[in-house]
Parts: C-alpha cells; sequence; structure tokens
C-alpha cells in the first residue's frame, strides 16, 4: 500500500513539474516574441516534429526565419521514436535506411556530413527471406552476388536482372531530379517526368514489368517488395518505381549504429545548432487565423503568434484545427484515397540469441496477393499475413543485453480496422508458430519483455487518419500534383509537409518533404 501511495506522489509531482516546464515554455516563448518584433524576423510555428519536420526547421532557420516546432509527445522525432525496457532497446518507428544518398544531401546542404553525427555501417547480408521451411534466399550487400543468387534460382536471369537493375538506375535517377524534389503544383510535374521516361512505365504496373522477366515467384517477389515501401501493392503501383528495385539492389541497406534514432538526434542537434527552439508535451488544439491568414497557434491553451504555420503532423487531423470552411478537404475526399496500411508491431526482447535470422528478415512463406487484398480491397484482418522481423542487436550491441535479442516483428495490415489486446495477442501467438517453424527453434520461453504497436496507438499518438502507419499510397492517381497540398488554397501562409503530401511514404521522401516545404515558404513568404 505505501509503495502504491509513493507511485502516487510520484506521478502527481511529475504531472506538476511537466505542468511547470510548458508555462516556462511558453512564458519564455511570449517574451522572445516581443523582443523579436522589434528585429521584424518573420516567425514559423511547425506542428509535430517528425522527419520531414526537422528538416523544414532547418531550412528555414538557414533561411533567417525563427522557428518553433511544437510536439505533442514527450520526444522528439514523430513516429520515430525508442522503447527501452529491461535492458533492450527497439526504434518504435522506421528501422530501414534506405536511399542514403537522400540523407547525405540534406547534411551536405548546412555544409555538414552525416558521420558527423553517427556512424553509418552497410548490412552484409543486406536482408534474408523465408519463402517455406529449409526455403530462404539471402540477399547479399552488392548486385554481382544478387545476380548470381537470381541464376542459381532461374536460369538467365541473373542477366535479366542486371538489365533490370539498370532500367530501374535510370529511373531512379530521372526521379530525384524530375519528380521528387517538385512541389506538386502542376500537372506539367508528371507530363516533364513522362516525357523523360518511356510511356509505357506510365501504363505498366511494377507487378507486370517483373513477372514480364521473371517466372520464379521467390524472384517475383523479392523484387515486387520494394514498392511495399511505398505504401501500395505491385499491381497498383506505376513501372517506373521500380527505381525502389536499384535504391534496394544498387544503394544497399544501412543501419546507423545507435538505431534510427541516431538520425532523430542529429537532426535535432543541426536544428538547434541553426536557431531552432522544440517544444514537448505541446499539444496543438487550434490553428489561429484572422482574415483568412494563419496567424498562430493554440498550444496547452496558450496563443502563440506566428507569421507562418507549417504542420507535419497528420494533414486530416491539422485541417481539422480549422474551422470547417478554412479546411481544403471533406470527409469524402480522405474516404475516397488509397491509404498505406497501418501496422501490428511486436517488441519483443529474448534472454538468448536468435538462430537462422538476419538483422532484417522477411517472412512470406504465404499468399503475397491475397494478403495485399486483405489491406486494400476487403480491407479486415488477414488470415495468414506475411509479416517482417528485425534483430538490430545482431549487428549492433547497444539493442541488448550480452546473449540476449532485440527483436522488432511488423505485420501490415488495412486501415480503421478494430484493434484489442485479444486480437493483438491471437496474431502474436500465430506468428511465433510459423517464425518457430521456419526458423527451426523454440523462443517462447526465451521472452524476457513484449510491447504491442497497432491501429489504436497510431491514432491515439499520432493523430493518425485511421490509424494508417504510412500516408497514403504512392498509387498513379495519388502522384505528384495528385497529392494534397504543400500550401493551403483557403487559408493563407498555411503549409503542409509530410507522407500525406509530396512525394510520398517513407523517410528519405520525408526530408525531402521538409525541404519542399521549406522552399515554398521561403519563395512565397520572403523576410
Amino acid at each position: 500500500m505505501f509503495e502504491l501511495y509513493a507511485l502516487s506522489l510520484q506521478e502527481n509531482l511529475y504531472s506538476h513539474l511537466k505542468s511547470i516546464r510548458v508555462h516556462i515554455y511558453f512564458v519564455l516563448f511570449k517574451f522572445n516574441t516581443i523582443f523579436v518584433k522589434q528585429n521584424k524576423q518573420m516567425k514559423v510555428a511547425i506542428i509535430g516534429s517528425g522527419f520531414s519536420s526537422l528538416a523544414a526547421s532547418c531550412y528555414l532557420a538557414k533561411a533567417g526565419y525563427e522557428v518553433d516546432v511544437f510536439e505533442k509527445n514527450s520526444s522528439i522525432g514523430g513516429r520515430a521514436r525508442v522503447l527501452e525496457t529491461k535492458g533492450f532497446k527497439f526504434d518504435i518507428g522506421p528501422t530501414w535506411y534506405w536511399m542514403p544518398d537522400v540523407f547525405d544531401q540534406f547534411f551536405a546542404d548546412f555544409g555538414k556530413k552525416s558521420s558527423d553525427y553517427y556512424q553509418l555501417d552497410k548490412l552484409s547480408p543486406a536482408y534474408k527471406v523465408y519463402f517455406a521451411e529449409n526455403d530462404s534466399v539471402e540477399i547479399a550487400d552488392n548486385l554481382s552476388e544478387i545476380a548470381q543468387t537470381f541464376e542459381s534460382i532461374e536460369k538467365n536471369s541473373g542477366s535479366k536482372l542486371l538489365k533490370f537493375i539498370k532500367e530501374a538506375e535510370s529511373n531512379y535517377n530521372i526521379a530525384i531530379k524530375n519528380l521528387v524534389y517538385r512541389p506538386g503544383d502542376s500537372i506539367l510535374e508528371l507530363i516533364t517526368l513522362q516525357t523523360a521516361l518511356k510511356v509505357s512505365q506510365f501504363f505498366t504496373t511494377i507487378s507486370r514489368s517483373v513477372k514480364s522477366r521473371f517466372k520464379n515467384y521467390r524472384l517475383q517477389q523479392i523484387l515486387e517488395f520494394p514498392v511495399l515501401f511505398l505504401g501500395a501493392k505491385p499491381s497498383n503501383t506505376p513501372g517506373f518505381y521500380n527505381f525502389m528495385n536499384y535504391a534496394d539492389f544498387g544503394l544497399g541497406t544501412w543501419h546507423p549504429k545507435g538505431g534510427m534514432y541516431q538520425v532523430v538526434e542529429a537532426m535535432e542537434a543541426l536544428a538547434i545548432e541553426l536557431g531552432v527552439r522544440f517544444h514537448v508535451d505541446a499539444t496543438v488544439e487550434k490553428i489561429n487565423v484572422r482574415k483568412g491568414k494563419a496567424v498562430g497557434l493554440r498550444v496547452n491553451g496558450m496563443s502563440i503568434p506566428a507569421d507562418i504555420v507549417l504542420s507535419g503532423a497528420d494533414y486530416h487531423f491539422t485541417e481539422t484545427l480549422l474551422a470547417p470552411h478554412q479546411r481544403q478537404y471533406s470527409e469524402s475526399y480522405w474516404n475516397s484515397k488509397t491509404f498505406a496500411p497501418s501496422s501490428l508491431l511486436f517488441y519483443v526482447g529474448f534472454n538468448k540469441k536468435i538462430e537462422h535470422v538476419n538483422h532484417h528478415t522477411l517472412f512470406f512463406d504465404t499468399d503475397f496477393v491475397e494478403h495485399a487484398k486483405e489491406i486494400y480491397d476487403t480491407k479486415q484482418w488477414p488470415k495468414s499475413p506475411l509479416f517482417y522481423a528485425s534483430f538490430p542487436s545482431k549487428t549492433d550491441d547497444s539493442f541488448a543485453p550480452q546473449h540476449g535479442e532485440a527483436a522488432t516483428f511488423l505485420i501490415p495490415l488495412a486501415i480503421d480496422l478494430e484493434d484489442t489486446p485479444e486480437i493483438r495477442e491471437r496474431y502474436f501467438n500465430a506468428i511465433m508458430d510459423r517464425f518457430e517453424k521456419l526458423t527451426n527453434q523454440s523462443v517462447r520461453d526465451h521472452i524476457v519483455c513484449k510491447e504491442s504497436f497497432c491501429v489504436n496507438d497510431f491514432k491515439n499518438d499520432y493523430n493518425s487518419y485511421k490509424g494508417n502507419a504510412y500516408g497514403l499510397a504512392n498509387i498513379l492517381t495519388q502522384t505528384a500534383f495528385l497529392r494534397p497540398k504543400i500550401k493551403s488554397k483557403k487559408v493563407s501562409n498555411l503549409y503542409f509537409t509530410g507522407q500525406l503530401t509530396v512525394p510520398g511514404p517513407g523517410v528519405p521522401p520525408a526530408l525531402i518533404s521538409g525541404k519542399i516545404a521549406s522552399d515554398k515558404i521561403s519563395k512565397e513568404c520572403k523576410l
């Protein structure tokens, strides 16, 4: 009883200290606002602190704006957070580090290198894919070895792969140059892209393109898998998006030592160095609008003035902070869109080393097409889902105690599903049954800790529309200018960034989105 009473006192004290800290934030903020007005520096208030917001904050601060970032949770990073328990560490959000050139370009824009902030290691092998018991394929860290692996599975597929990846590399360079850094303002952006590509690549799909070259189902699934990072089915994704295969086989899979949160901390450190101020436990309750112009935010009950508002939070949620007549998109608009999946995640600590797995391991032992239908078409809990597992402690000792293993298991799901503890536990047991059988080992008796994260958590923690995990899917009708706009048409000086805007889902696109939004602000709201 005494322990419970002490715990209650501790929680009450923490609550009071948190309230005092937030109040001090805003008293200092008000004082600074009065002082800065004399210098006539334009103020930008950013909602959310995910990768796109962090990137935008850096670019805007470099351009001379005064930038404040408001994060509802207690740590910076948006969906990229860290869970630490019983000596184990888990990246709650992204776990894959692809397209290192985009990260390098971001830091280079500030005269920096990623190596100034974190150590980057290339994974070798990049990942492993299970198709059945005693049937798995390892993807090497270089294209020549991958081609040999393909050739060992299907005759002549090695040379076909080299040609396919050469086309994918060309598309990657075209996409980087002609698409992903564009603001999504005009159909001309797509026309420019189309003139640089073969017309057929716009009207075929990844699935058709892959299956016309490779007949073995294992090779097909390996080549279709990277499109899942775009949040769409391979059968719905335009063929030119095969540039993701170049990101996979050409650029490789990397790991920041210490985990993906090291990237968040690097960007935060850079932003602070540039003068950005961060406010955590800061819930944005309203976007203040006067005479059709955004003039600030209401945060934790206090009015915060700003010349420009940029939201990196969920786009749909952000518009609920406005009056109905100030919103660009109706509920029917959002309901009509194809969203990337949600996810059921488990963060599991084991007191022994797990065998027969790599840092990244995919389990494709069930029907790929059927699972995709359950996500996008029938929108139901999958009967026999594919799943992914990450074992970062295989290459990074900071994730688990000695002789232990940290694991993240992820099942892609339809959005807005019923989410209960009972359902989560049923699916955990189902994938553990398959995991033990496929990898030929017993692991359940060695679980030290386990946490889960699913649809309800995406809604509660991130205000995510219907609990989606990755934003809008990158299908043809949701590409470039067909995505929600960076700039509001209803409220002046209100801008958006993140995975529901251009260029789309994923961490590298989020960095690019932050640059696009900041460039647009700098162009239209001159100092």
